[in-house]
């Protein structure tokens, strides 16, 4: 990481250790400082910045909204591990675990009102736009929730429909990130969907990465139960993808699993990872993977601004691609 990345990533982890939620009851505000302070990529807010700095010189100004954004995901986060029955997150306890479902979902709802409240710090001109874009996008997110959701009841997931989901669901937000950033810096709009759209790009390119990563990242890297989608039978890009190739006796297994009620963890992952090795489902979820961050970056390319500048959100972005957990 340069230094000017690690500038951006210390001053966005010491924001988020100087926001206060709430005080009592404790039992309310102590998930949300706990989940928040799991650490992470830090991901989203570290996009704004990127963004913001192609257009404008202080950078540290735009920390505080940066962080709005890493809250409105992280209570994203809070109520998705609660509808996936997630043990872990970054590595520890989910808040539903730690707490109870209840508090979690509580906890969830505040930490929402609190996002809002951290986006009113805009500058008056731009709250509206902000705040248009902001609910556009949450509401985006909740309905690529829904249809995961609805997902699960189903065995006959298109490739369309799932890359339409995690577009919804994940990518979205990736998008609104670097436009935030844009708009905050006083960018075109032009320039602003440029960068949503490039956002977008590769956030798809991100959640299938993490869907791979989900079957075959090192348990010691991942901070998430590595095998969690297959034990839960998530429609996952993989899987789609399993379920259109497979024939024959490899279908009937693969079928047999997403069925059986009882079964070994271990054996199921195993199984079902040797179903996807035989298919050479990795190769084809990476050619994908490829195929969307590449279309990510054109867009990038149309961005008016400092090559110079662009440069570092470019390799900022690449790195995602190679990533290991």
């Amino acid at each position: 990481m340069s230094p000017q990345l690690r500038n951006y990533h210390q001053w966005i982890e010491a924001e988020i250790k100087k926001q206060r939620y709430g005080v009592q009851p404790a039992s309310l505000y102590d998930p949300i400082t706990y989940l928040m302070g799991l650490g992470g990529k830090r991901l989203r807010p570290m996009l704004t910045l990127l963004s913001y700095a192609l257009f404008a010189r202080d950078v540290r100004s735009a920390v505080p909204l940066a962080v709005a954004v890493e809250a409105f995901h992280n209570f994203t986060l809070m109520h998705d591990d609660i509808m996936d029955q997630a043990p872990l997150r970054r590595g520890k306890a989910t808040v539903h675990e730690k707490w109870n479902v209840n508090t979690a979902i509580l906890s969830g709802d505040v930490m929402l009102v609190k996002v809002y409240g951290m986006l009113l710090q805009t500058e008056t001109d731009k709250l509206r736009h902000v705040l248009t874009a902001f609910n556009k996008c949450a509401s985006r997110v909740c309905e690529g929730q829904q249809w995961d959701m609805d997902f699960e009841r189903r065995n006959d997931v298109s490739e369309a429909e799932y890359i339409k989901m995690i577009r919804l669901k994940t990518a979205v937000l990736l998008g609104f990130s670097l436009q935030f950033g844009g708009l905050l810096a006083n960018a075109s709009s032009e320039n602003q969907k440029a960068l949503n759209d490039f956002g977008t790009n590769i956030g798809i390119g991100f959640q299938l990465k993490d869907d791979l990563l989900d079957a075959y990242a090192d348990p010691g890297k991942f901070g998430k139960q590595v095998g969690g989608d297959i034990i839960s039978n998530k429609k996952t890009y993989l899987l789609i993808q399993a379920l259109q190739k497979a024939r024959g006796k490899m279908k009937t297994e693969l079928n047999d699993w997403i069925l059986a009620k009882k079964f070994n963890k271990k054996e199921k992952i195993e199984s079902v990872k040797h179903i996807y090795d035989k298919l050479e489902i990795p190769a084809i979820t990476e050619k994908k993977i490829d195929f969307f961050f590449r279309k990510g970056f054109r867009s990038l390319d149309v961005v008016s601004c400092d090559e110079a500048k662009k440069e570092m959100l470019r390799n900022y972005a690449e790195g995602l691609i190679g990533r290991q957990s």
